[in-house]
């Protein structure tokens, strides 16, 4: 296949074995000893740990909270942004036979208190300063917690305070009892069982307080074992670790496969220096959400419209000829030896120039998930000649559940259930069900929230509704919660309507409103550029957003494009009136998710006005 990078074959017989989390470790510290695994940028300059590096370190971070009496069952949380300390942090606890429990850096100190206070944490890492503060400002309300261990210390130096110590401190702690009982903490390690439970993946629930997902060593080592025979690289490889540490996605796919596999795994300066680190680490294989695919696709875009001539001209004919073939291979076609040839241009004309660009050109696969994505953008990815699988999963299902595979991507489907892993459709509401040994063990401290999670045949319900085709390939339609019945008893699924509604060069977003009410509504937000270009072809007066969103001509036009989505559907389904927002929407309102897109929920009720109104005009 043409988009196959630098393909090398993976040697499974050198991944680290062992039936929990530490003795993989450990096994691979063993086997690997003076390979390099973490990298991390500090003053500009990368530095390296090699295995048995990280080995000494966690030894001593391990034996340290042994010194501070850290018991089996014990929870350490740990509060920094990804970096190479939270991975030291996270083994060290675990191989004590703790439980450990990541807490979002952008948490207020109300979240943290939380957080701790339902996990039950005695110790908490956190990252500096800053976070520090967070804790100490609740530490009144957790009479659980009894250590507080900080891994940056500038400007705490004269600190004074029994409950605080430095990460060097406790280093020096641990050497000491290591070399007073140099056995303790294999005896640690050993009394960890495969069932015990090893980490707490807390979902930021949309209602309600945060749940507790418990996950067992067996579990994260099963879901190890799939992932990398799924993604299949080894320790030639090079990953980036930079999407937050408390996700499953980042904790399992990025950090513990590469414990599994060996993948070096290099940590970036801080979250806005992504793009650039991207260029100096060059990684072989990079998980991203969309909003990272996105925004390396709006900078390219940008750089092009920004080029000379020619040089427009040398990406518009490359990505064609890139085009062609990526719709070929979608379609299992054979490409011509001609096809080839002008690949081969297209590349050294343009497309390997674009690659680097982003930082792919090493990439021998990219995958993506966590929300949906745009199947026009996985296949400019191929065009490119680089592969993108995508993967759906949930926290509960320990980020295992359908994946894309290099030689059957079908954009617009979330891929094939993962082997050892079953994936269905429910019958009776189209829900998609997963059940296998890498589904969680419930909910810390809410066992009927568990109850309605799992079922008694073992099958998690995860909330989304999709389909199956003939092949297997799945495709996810919308959230249960989110599925409208109408007053009439008429189910409909918003999203796809919505989908629909987007793709209009003048609509950015839509919410569909209907459930229990006679019939649909809309609110939409207009693309502000191409609505006000329209107007000032089409002579509409105005002066400003608000009044472009209330011209008689604008109203018409969007008329139009509901009118056109309304036929492709049945009556009952069609949207009857809609309302044009007439504020302009960035990332501080709230009424947008990070990644730009409206909040159903919170739309519906900060709207409430405008919504019963055109069920009463």
């Amino acid at each position: 296949m043409l988009w196959k990078a630098k393909h090398h074959d993976v040697n499974p017989a050198a991944f680290a074995q062992g039936d929990t989390l530490p003795a993989m470790f450990w096994n691979g510290v063993a086997a690997r000893g003076d390979q390099v695994w973490m990298r991390q940028k500090e003053y500009g300059i990368w530095q390296s740990w090699n295995w048995q590096q990280v080995g000494s370190i966690v030894g001593e971070i391990a034996n340290g909270l042994l010194s501070l009496d850290f018991q089996p069952g014990q929870c350490a949380a740990i509060l920094a942004n990804t970096r190479v300390e939270w991975m030291w942090a996270d083994m060290a606890a675990l191989s004590c036979g703790g439980v450990t429990n990541g807490v979002y850096p952008t948490d207020a100190s109300e979240q943290v208190r939380y957080l701790c206070g339902d996990s039950s944490a005695t110790v908490l890492f956190v990252e500096d300063e800053e976070q520090l503060d967070k804790a100490l400002s609740v530490r009144a309300n957790l009479p659980l917690l009894r250590h507080i261990i900080v891994f940056d210390m500038k400007g705490l130096r004269d600190l004074d305070d029994a409950m605080i110590i430095s990460l060097d401190q406790l280093r020096e702690r641990g050497r000491v009892l290591a070399s007073h009982t140099p056995g303790l903490l294999s005896e640690r390690i050993a009394r960890c069982q495969p069932h015990d439970l090893a980490i707490l993946v807390y979902t930021s629930g949309t209602t309600g307080k945060p749940k507790g997902a418990m996950h067992s060593h067996a579990g994260l080592v099963y879901s190890c074992g799939r992932a990398a025979e799924g993604l299949p690289q080894d320790e030639r490889d090079e990953r980036m670790c930079f999407l937050p540490l408390c996700h499953i996605a980042e904790r399992l796919l990025g950090a513990y496969v590469a414990i599994y596999t060996g993948t070096i795994l290099n940590f970036v300066e801080n979250p806005e220096t992504v793009p650039e680190n991207v260029r100096e680490i060059a990684p072989t294989t990079l998980f991203a959400v969309p909003r990272v695919w996105e925004k390396f696709y709006s900078a390219v875009t940008i750089a092009i419209k920004e080029s000379t001539p020619l040089q427009r001209a040398a990406y518009a004919w490359s990505i064609d000829v890139g085009g062609r073939i990526a719709d070929l291979c979608l379609a299992g076609q054979p490409i011509s030896a001609g096809l080839k040839l002008r690949f081969i241009l297209a590349r050294w004309l343009a497309l390997d120039n674009i690659r680097k660009m982003i930082g792919i050109h090493r990439a021998r696969f990219l995958t993506t998930g966590a929300a949906p994505i745009s199947p026009e953008l996985i296949r400019w990815y191929l065009s490119l000649g680089v592969p993108m699988l995508e993967g759906w999963a949930q926290t509960e299902s320990c980020a295992l559940g359908t994946m894309s595979q290099p030689h059957g991507i079908r954009p617009g489907t979330i891929g094939l259930a993962v082997p050892g892993t079953e994936v269905r459709v429910d019958p009776s509401n189209g829900e998609l069900l997963i059940r296998g040994p890498n589904v969680f063990m419930g909910y810390l401290n809410q066992p009927e929230k568990t109850r309605e999670t799992i079922d008694a045949d073992g099958w998690l319900h995860t909330g989304d509704v999709g389909t199956m085709d003939a092949d297997g390939f799945f495709r996810i339609t919308d959230r249960m919660k989110d599925i409208i019945i109408t007053a009439g008893g008429k189910n409909i699924t918003p999203s796809e309507f919505e989908n629909e509604l987007k793709f209009s060069p003048y609509l950015t977003d839509a919410v569909v409103i209907g459930d229990r009410r006679p019939y649909l509504v809309a609110i939409i937000m207009i693309d502000q550029e191409n609505v006000e270009r329209y107007a000032q072809d089409h002579d509409v007066p105005f002066s400003n957003y608000a009044s472009l969103t209330t011209a008689p001509a604008v109203l018409e036009l969007i008329q139009a494009e509901v009118a056109k989505v309304n036929k492709k559907f049945a009556r009952v389904e069609q949207i009857k009136t809609f309302w044009l927002l007439d504020t302009q929407l960035s990332a501080e309102d709230e009424e947008l998710t990070p990644t730009m897109k409206l909040k159903r929920k919170l739309v519906e009720a900060k709207y409430a006005q405008q919504i019963e109104k055109m069920y009463h005009h």
